[in-house]
């Protein structure tokens, strides 16, 4: 708050992140949810640089920017650090990267920090590809998009791995609250994250984020599609409170995957390819194994 008890914005406009930015949301979400007492903790990546352009910041709260691999033991030391000041109180220790530093780079720093179960909670803002440096796949990356590192073409129908389940990962480490979320859905993440900063011990909150620029879709439907994933159940909403599922977002009649993929150019190439149908198929597959792993539809 202001000194004239006035509102304003944690994160101010006017940064550099191109319309419809993903990350921008995700990170005034965050905001919304854990006010001005915070310390926020930022490795490179679109968010980082789209927000500090030296000398210029857009952010209303202590911010530090980590590297691409240590943001975990970055913000590991920041509350280590108010701790042995005795100024712990009730700050929010906030880490936010996106899913390069979070699940390939990072994931090392970032599993230590959990497994020493410090006070942190850690926010994954999941555009899935390195969008910051060219698109390039990374292991959020879905089967089949097409991205700089895993192109479709003659001899390939884009990403042939499927995309690394990390909320399952962070439970394993012990974490008394990991969610998913979407920025499609703003009252359920600035919720999520709010009630994981409440938990004491190390949380995690796992954020779809639809990127206008590497997906290839106009920069006014970023909401539209978030909330198609949803939809389809490519991206189930759910919360685990000690690694057990305690609350499901429900689909009434999922849409079909055709309806999500077509939306973007990274998945364009399964409409045109002879064989891109069963492509397809083998997607929703994995949408349907969703529905009946976390009763999606019951």
């Amino acid at each position: 708050m202001s000194t004239d008890n006035k509102p304003f914005n944690l994160l101010t406009p006017g940064h550099n992140g191109c319309a419809g930015c993903c990350d921008a949301l995700a990170a005034k979400y965050v905001l919304m949810a854990v006010g001005s007492d915070c310390i926020i903790v930022n490795p490179t990546g679109c968010l980082e640089v789209m927000t500090t352009p030296f000398p210029k910041t857009a952010w209303n709260v202590p911010w530090i920017h980590s590297l691409f691999e240590n943001g975990g033991a970055v913000a590991s030391g920041v509350e280590a650090a108010l701790i042995a000041l005795g100024r712990k109180g009730n700050t929010k220790v906030i880490g936010i990267g996106g899913d390069g530093s979070t699940m390939d780079i990072g994931i090392g720093a970032l599993s230590g920090a959990f497994e020493r179960g410090h006070d942190i909670t850690y926010v994954c803002v999941d555009n899935e590809a390195y969008m910051n440096t060219g698109v390039q796949r990374s292991s959020g990356t879905p089967f089949g998009a097409s991205t700089t590192t895993s192109p479709s073409g003659k001899s390939s129908y884009g990403n042939p791995t499927k995309k690394k389940d990390m909320p399952a990962i962070m439970a394993a480490h012990g974490s008394p609250y990991v969610a998913t979320t979407s920025i499609g859905y703003a009252n359920d993440m600035i919720k999520k994250v709010k009630k994981a900063t409440d938990v004491k011990g190390p949380t995690y909150i796992h954020a779809h984020a639809p990127c206008p620029t590497g997906w290839g879709f106009d920069s006014s439907k970023t909401i539209e599609i978030a909330k198609l994933a949803v939809d389809t159940c490519l991206w189930p909403l759910y919360e685990m409170e000690d690694g057990v599922v305690t609350s499901v977002k429900k689909v009434k009649d999922p849409k079909p995957v055709e309806d999500y993929l077509k939306t973007q150019s990274r998945f364009k190439h399964l409409f045109k390819m002879e064989g891109g149908a069963e492509e397809i198929k083998k997607i929703q597959a994995m949408a349907d194994k969703n529905i009946s792993y976390y009763g999606l539809d019951k």
